[in-house]
């Protein structure tokens, strides 16, 4: 497949045009032109990288980019250092951060609730990325707490009541403990992202709505593997999404 064609396909899919972001979304940097062999990952780190090239991917595709805004542009250290091994092996990168958080099917909270039996009903948040909806099982917060911890192989970090019944649930992938208030208003008991800040621990208390931080990592590692399933079954590339270990 020609790299100019995925990108196309993967920009119109991912609606990458409507959304504002804090790095550019599609292409970032440019290698082969002739795409046979993908990987997807959350980070597109050194580690990463490394991994892409020990398998002879000539393109990999991730969540988490490069060029932030308010970053230093500077292409010295750590930068330099990532971007001379791809072109020094013509490895094309495409990343795509809140498209892919948001899209209904293959985005990280559309996975995120299959992956957990979550039963969506509702969109909030900036550009419709937060989801809200419930469960298919009712769970106390404990339980509930109990059930990402299997799903995600990771346990989060519960504040509020354990014990209270949930009735609505909001989530967010990511750093989306912003959203917090907003799901509180539209009924949310408890709220569901990957991070927590100092702040959300006192609105958890003085709300009565608990809070789980299920990890940053943990919640968007779903969006680049089902990507990687779907470009493998509709274009017959050989994709793989290679899970490079992060406690955060």
């Amino acid at each position: 497949m020609k790299r100019d064609e995925l990108a196309r396909y993967l920009d119109e899919t991912l609606e990458t045009a409507r959304f504002r972001d804090y790095c550019p979304n599609g292409l970032q940097v440019e290698g082969v032109a002739e795409v046979q062999r993908i990987v997807t990952g959350v980070t597109a780190s050194q580690a990463l990288i490394d991994a892409a090239i020990a398998r002879g991917a000539d393109t990999l595709l991730v969540h988490h980019g490069w060029f932030w805004k308010g970053e230093d542009g500077r292409i010295t250290g750590l930068r330099k250092a990532r971007i001379a091994r791809l072109l020094a092996h013509d490895i094309n990168l495409f990343a795509y951060h809140l498209p892919l958080d948001a899209h209904p099917e293959l985005g990280n909270n559309a996975q995120l609730a299959a992956q957990l039996g979550w039963l969506p009903d509702g969109r909030f948040g900036e550009q419709d990325i937060a989801w809200l909806g419930r469960l298919a099982v009712p769970k106390t917060s404990g339980e509930l707490a109990q059930a990402i911890a299997t799903g995600l192989g990771r346990s989060p970090q519960l504040i509020g009541d354990a014990t209270r019944p949930v009735t609505r649930i909001g989530w967010c992938s990511g750093g989306a403990q912003g959203y917090f208030e907003q799901a509180i208003a539209l009924g949310s008991t408890p709220t569901i992202s990957g991070e927590i800040s100092e702040q959300t621990v006192h609105l958890a208390r003085e709300s009565g709505v608990a809070y789980l931080a299920a990890g940053h990592h943990a919640t968007e590692r779903f969006g680049a593997k089902a990507l990687a399933a779907h470009l493998a079954a509709r274009f017959g590339l050989d994709c793989e999404f290679v899970d490079i270990d992060n406690p955060v």
